[in-house]
C-alpha cells in the first residue's frame, strides 16, 4: 500500500447515498457510511496508520503494471494488474439504492479475476470506526465470514470460497491465487442501527460468483438506463457523461441534495492549513447546477434539488439567524459544528483535519441570488404558500442586501463589501420580478425594482475600478476576483459589453496561467489563512465559458482542451490544480464538474452557431 497516494490517483464508486474512493493500487482508503457526512470506516487517506483501509490487489511483485478505468458509462471501477505471469483485475462497485428512503445498509462489492495466466492476490481489511477514534471487536461466524463490531455500526465481510479469511488481531487478511477464467468475490456490508436489525446481515450466505456477476450486471444496467435521459450530443461526450455520473454519485438520493465533495481534510496546499470538510450541500454550488442538469436532460435531478431548496426557504431554520445559510447537511440539518481531529496526522501531514464546517455560520449574501436563480429555472414556484415564503424572502432582502459579508470564498479575514455578493443580490431581485410577472403573483414590484436598480448602480459605480478598467473583488479595492466570471451568465452584462471585455482582459493578464485560473491573489487580498493555494478548476472552466460567450470561441476551445489534460486517469477533478499539474483539495469536486459541463455546452453552442449558414 502506498502510504499516501496522490489525491488524483483514485476512482469514485457509490450507491446514491454514500461513496468510496479506491486508489489505483486497489486500496479503499475513504468510505463514510451510511451517509456522505457520517464518520468514516476507512480513512487512511487522512492518516495511513490510524485511518483504516481495505486493500484487494494482485501481488505479483515489482514487475506489475497497474491501470485503472471505468466500465464505460458507469461508475464501475476496474483496476488492472499486468505482469509477465498473468493479467488480473479487481472490479469495485456499490449497488445503487433505488429507494427514496435513507438506508442503514450499504454494500461495497469487490470482484477479483484473472484474464490471462495466473496471479496471487492479497486482501487486507482494517476498518477504523468513527474516524479512527472508536475501538472495534472482530467476530468470526460459523460460515467463515467475519463481523467488525463498532459503536452503532457493524461491517460484515463475506468472501467467496476461494478467499480464506485469517484473523490478524482485530483485522483480517487473506492470500489466494487465481488462474485464467477464475474469479473471487469480497463483499463489505455496513449496517447501522439497533442490533436486532443487524442480524439479517449476519445470516446472509457466502457470496457466489454467479450472485456477484448478477449484481454487477444490475449496477451496469441501472446506470445505462439512467443515462438514457441524457440529451448531450456535443463534442466532448465522454467527459460530459463522466461529469454527469460523478454529479449523480455526489447527490444524496433521499433528498436530492448534492454534496460539494465526498471527502474532508484534503489540502489545498501540501502541509498547509487550508483543509476543509466538503461533505455538505452548499446552496450556491447546488443552485448553479440546476441549469446544467436541465440542459443535459436530467430534469428529475434538477427538480429534486429545487424541492429541497424550497423546503430550506420555507423552514427558515438556520444557525446564523438569517433566512438561509450557506450550507446544510444533506437532510437539511443546519448544524455543522466544526471540530479538529487531532489524532489524525492529515494527508501527507497536512493538519489540522477538520470535521464539520464553521463557515456555515458565515453571512454570504450571494446565496439569495443563487437560490432565486435555481427556483426561476422552473414553472413550479411551490404553490401559493411557497410563493408567499419566497416573496417574503425577497422583501426581507430589500432591507438587508446592503451589508458587508464574508463573500463566496468563505474567507476568514473579516467581512467586506464583495462585488460578487452584490451581483447575486441583483440576481435575486431580477429573477423574483420575472417570476412574479410571468406567474401573475402578488408582489411589491415597485420596491423590488427599486432595490434591483439600486444594486446595479452601486456595482457599476463602486465595484468598477477605473484604474484597472475592470470590476473588482470588493469595493474600494483593485483586486480582481474570478467569481465575477459569472457576470454574463446571470445577465448582469452582455458577454460582449466593453466593460466586461475589459474585465476579462484584466483577469486574463493577472489571474490566468496557461488556461489555469486563480480565484484571486491572497497576497493582494489577505483572507486570514496561512499558505498558498493552487489554481481553482471551477474558475478555469468559468473562464472557458466566458471566453466562448464573448466571441473568443477558438481560444475557449483551446483552453478547454488544455484543462481536460489535468483530469485524472478516469476523468475526475479535485478542487484545485497544483504547480506540477497535481490534483489538490477535496476530491472529486462537484462544482468543478458542473463548470466543465457548462463550459462544454457553451463552446458547443457557439461553435454550432458559427458553423450555421447565415441567412441570405
Amino acid at each position: 500500500m502506498n502510504d499516501y497516494p496522490p489525491i488524483g490517483d483514485h476512482g469514485l464508486i457509490g450507491d446514491l447515498q454514500t461513496t468510496a474512493l479506491v486508489a489505483s493500487d486497489g486500496t479503499v482508503d475513504w468510505w463514510c457510511t451510511p451517509r456522505f457526512d457520517s464518520p468514516s470506516l476507512f480513512a487512511s487517506l487522512l492518516d495511513s496508520d490510524r485511518g483504516g483501509h481495505c486493500r484487494l490487489a494482485a501481488d505479483p511483485g515489482e514487475q506489475a503494471t497497474v491501470r485503472q478505468l471505468y466500465l464505460p458509462d458507469t461508475p464501475v471501477l476496474i483496476t488492472r494488474f499486468m505482469a509477465p505471469e498473468g493479467v488480473g483485475e479487481v472490479i469495485d462497485f456499490m449497488e445503487p439504492i433505488t429507494s427514496d428512503a435513507p438506508s442503514s445498509r450499504h454494500r461495497l462489492i469487490r470482484i477479483a479475476r484473472v484474464v490471462r495466466g495466473s496471479l496471487p492476490f492479497e486482501l487486507i481489511c482494517r476498518p477504523r470506526f468513527d474516524y479512527g477514534r472508536a475501538p472495534h471487536t472482530l467476530k468470526r461466524l460459523s460460515d467463515g465470514s467475519v463481523v467488525f463490531e463498532g459503536p452503532g455500526t457493524e461491517l460484515h465481510l463475506r468472501a467467496s470460497a476461494q478467499v480464506p479469511l485469517h484473523s490478524d488481531g482485530q483485522d483480517v487478511s487473506a492470500r489466494f491465487t487465481l488462474q485464467a477464467g477464475q474469479s473471487a468475490a469480497v463483499i463489505l456490508t455496513s449496517e447501522t442501527g439497533e442490533p436486532e436489525t443487524r442480524e439479517a446481515v449476519v445470516r446472509e450466505p457466502a457470496p457466489t460468483i454467479e450472485e456477484m456477476t448478477a449484481a454487477l450486471d444490475g449496477c451496469r444496467d441501472f446506470w445505462l438506463n439512467w443515462l438514457r435521459s441524457c440529451t448531450y450530443k456535443g463534442r466532448w461526450h465522454e467527459m460530459v457523461v463522466r461529469s454527469a455520473i460523478t454529479l449523480k454519485l455526489l447527490t444524496y438520493a433521499p433528498t436530492g441534495a448534492p454534496v460539494a465533495a465526498p471527502t474532508m481534510g484534503l489540502p489545498e496546499q501540501i502541509g498547509g492549513e487550508r483543509n476543509w470538510d466538503y461533505r455538505y450541500t452548499w446552496v450556491r454550488d447546488a443552485s448553479l447546477s440546476v441549469r446544467a442538469l436541465i440542459d443535459l436532460g436530467f430534469t428529475a435531478e434538477a427538480e429534486a434539488f429545487r424541492r429541497w431548496l424550497r423546503e430550506r426557504v420555507e423552514a427558515g431554520s438556520t444557525t446564523s439567524g438569517e433566512p438561509l445559510q450557506i450550507m446544510y447537511r444533506v437532510d437539511g440539518e443546519p448544524h455543522l459544528t466544526e471540530e479538529v481531529l487531532e489524532h489524525l496526522e492529515g494527508y501527507r501531514r497536512s493538519a489540522p483535519v477538520r470535521a464539520g464546517n464553521a463557515a456555515a455560520d458565515q453571512i454570504q449574501l450571494d446565496i439569495y441570488g443563487e437560490a432565486a436563480y435555481a427556483i426561476a429555472q422552473s414553472d413550479d414556484i411551490g404553490g401559493i404558500r411557497g410563493w408567499r415564503v419566497f416573496a417574503g424572502l425577497i422583501d426581507w432582502l430589500c432591507d438587508h442586501w446592503d451589508r458587508p459579508d464574508e463573500g463566496i470564498w468563505e474567507t476568514r479575514g473579516g467581512q467586506k463589501e464583495f462585488t460578487y455578493s452584490r451581483l447575486m443580490t441583483w440576481v435575486a431581485f431580477d429573477r423574483a420580478i420575472r417570476l412574479a410577472t410571468a406567474h401573475a403573483r402578488p408582489a411589491d414590484l415597485a420596491r423590488w425594482r427599486q432595490a434591483r436598480d439600486t444594486v446595479f448602480r452601486q456595482i457599476t459605480e463602486r465595484g468598477w475600478s477605473q484604474e484597472r478598467r475592470a470590476f473588482v473583488q470588493h469595493y474600494d479595492s483593485d483586486v480582481l476576483d474570478a467569481s465575477l466570471l459569472l457576470m454574463p451568465r446571470v445577465g448582469f452584462l452582455s458577454p460582449t459589453d466593453p466593460d466586461w471585455l475589459s474585465t476579462l482582459d484584466a483577469m486574463d493578464e493577472e489571474l490566468v496561467s496557461d488556461s489555469l485560473v486563480y480565484r484571486y491573489d491572497p497576497e493582494a487580498s489577505p483572507d486570514g489563512l496561512q499558505g498558498s493555494e493552487g489554481t481553482f478548476s471551477l474558475c478555469s472552466f468559468l473562464y472557458v465559458e466566458a471566453l466562448a460567450r464573448s466571441g473568443r470561441v477558438h481560444k475557449a476551445r483551446y483552453a478547454f482542451d488544455k484543462m481536460l489534460t489535468y483530469a485524472n486517469h478516469v476523468g475526475l477533478f479535485a478542487e484545485e490544480i497544483g504547480p506540477s499539474g497535481e490534483q489538490l483539495g477535496n476530491f472529486p469536486q462537484a462544482f468543478t464538474h458542473l463548470a466543465l459541463v457548462a463550459a462544454a455546452l457553451a463552446i458547443d453552442e457557439e461553435l454550432d452557431r458559427a458553423d450555421r449558414p447565415s441567412d441570405v
